[in-house]
């Protein structure tokens, strides 16, 4: 496709494409692109499809392409009062599940990562290989870095003082969920089969020593921190990105290298 073209396209927007599953008491939006092999994508808080507008026409090539509204999120709308990463995680599964699909490969960006994990560790057999940016086990300084911390909290204590309408509600619960979670063990991580790809910029928000960890507690991992990049790595590095992405999906995890 070319990038004329693809930039016309609606991602998150494009009804040509979407599709909704009524599953675990929401409607889950998702959009599905291309052919072959099956790409599932996972976008941050607060975000949505059109995340991945970068990447959606760069592997509609060669791949089928899955990219969905997490709950709570986009066009997925959730009214619940609380939000996890572990039943985000498990709509995922029903969605795989629902497109008759054992296993896909899976990128996930920011919150995505963290999901992306999740699945790995709570569906193992659904995921082939797995390529995170900007994950963090946990929502401490160490993992966030402490601007980031105290941003959440005054945010969240900002959205609590506003009268609590829909949108407010909707805005809190995002903004706890990244408060207070994830909690993720490293034994869990350690536990993932699949080959994994961890990525993170050199001036992410998520420390580099953190994403490092991640690698490190992964048994078949590749670690990359790109340099002159911060958390955006999909956007603000998106050629480099996607063909990194591509190649860690077209050839064998390789252990040992000479």
């Amino acid at each position: 496709m070319s990038s004329a073209l693809s930039a016309q396209v609606p991602y998150g927007n494009n009804f040509a494409a979407g599709h909704y599953l009524q599953t675990r008491g929401i409607n889950l939006y998702y959009e599905v692109y291309g052919s072959g092999d099956p790409i599932l994508f996972l976008h941050g808080n607060g975000g949505s499809i059109d995340n991945f507008a970068n990447q959606i026409p760069f592997f509609a090539g060669s791949y089928q392409v899955i990219a969905v509204d997490s709950r709570a999120q986009g066009k997925s709308v959730d009214t619940g009062d609380s939000l996890s990463f572990e039943e985000m995680t498990d709509d995922f599964n029903a969605l795989l599940d629902s497109l008759h699909l054992d296993s896909c490969y899976v990128v996930g960006w920011s919150d995505g990562g963290i999901d992306g994990l999740l699945l790995a560790i709570r569906h193992p057999d659904k995921v082939r290989k797995l390529a995170i940016t900007g994950a963090n086990l946990r929502p401490d300084a160490t993992a966030l870095g402490p601007d980031i911390v105290r941003d959440i909290a005054a945010y969240v204590k900002e959205l609590k003082a506003k009268p609590q309408t829909p949108e407010v509600k909707a805005q809190l619960k995002l903004a706890e969920l990244d408060q207070n979670q994830p909690n993720i063990a490293l034994e869990q991580i350690n536990q993932i089969q699949c080959p994994t790809l961890v990525i993170g910029g050199d001036h992410d928000l998520i420390p580099v020593l953190h994403t490092v960890q991640i690698a490190q507690n992964i048994p078949r991992s590749y670690l990359w921190i790109i340099p002159n990049s911060g958390h955006g790595t999909p956007i603000y590095k998106k050629d480099v990105f996607n063909q990194t992405v591509l190649d860690f999906f077209i050839h064998p995890y390789q252990k040992n290298f000479q």
